[in-house]
């Protein structure tokens, strides 16, 4: 998936894989501080050895082939920026997933993740055969709630200690779309807007 707008950055979501391992390891070294603070951690009595990259990508290819998330890299102008999960896949009735992601702080504050998430959830919803998707972000990350303010994906609640991030159980916000909320989709109903910002 693949989106330029002008002379904007093309920004394209694709699998990730094994071979993304040194740039991945890259940015997230050179963005250890940026990113600390809205890493899952292990809880106390939880299996708390750091993950290697090929440890990660063996559990997200598992989890794929099961059917139950879609990892994908984030690549601006073909550069590795980051990593964007649609994780917690249910089938039967729910026909839901939740979305996860981080960015490289090089590529922040040019709107490559609201525009990924948008790809990630239209392809959630037209590829994937999906209703529902939730994002769920710590109440103090401005960033991750700048994203979803720009996609106009509504709040739906408020999650008391929701996940383990960065050493405690954090509070979270709670976001979802559906289907019927973006008929013609997300990236086309945010790239609408951005025109008519422009045009005010």
């Amino acid at each position: 998936m693949r989106l330029s707008t002008g002379t904007e950055p093309v920004v394209t979501l694709r699998p990730l894989r094994a071979s993304d391992a040194t740039p991945w390891r890259d940015a997230r070294r050179r963005n250890a501080a940026w990113l600390s603070r809205w890493d899952a951690t292990a809880p106390p009595g939880a299996d708390a050895r750091p993950v290697s990259f090929r440890a990660l990508i063996r559990r997200l290819t598992r989890s794929a082939r099961a059917g139950t998330s879609l990892p994908f890299a984030v690549e601006v102008d073909g550069r590795f920026a980051g990593q964007l999960t649609i994780n917690n896949i249910v089938r039967g009735s729910a026909q839901f997933a939740s979305v996860g992601y981080w960015l490289d702080q090089d590529f922040a504050g040019h709107g490559v993740m609201p525009r990924a998430v948008a790809m990630a959830i239209d392809h959630a919803f037209l590829a994937v055969g999906l209703h529902r998707i939730e994002i769920a972000i710590r109440p103090e990350n401005s960033n991750s709630l700048r994203v979803v303010e720009k996609l106009d994906i509504p709040e739906i609640g408020y999650a008391p200690r929701f996940l383990h991030i960065d050493g405690d159980w954090r509070d979270h916000r709670l976001y979802a779309i559906t289907k019927e909320d973006a008929p013609f989709g997300v990236l086309k109903r945010y790239e609408a807007q951005l025109r008519d910002r422009r045009v005010e």
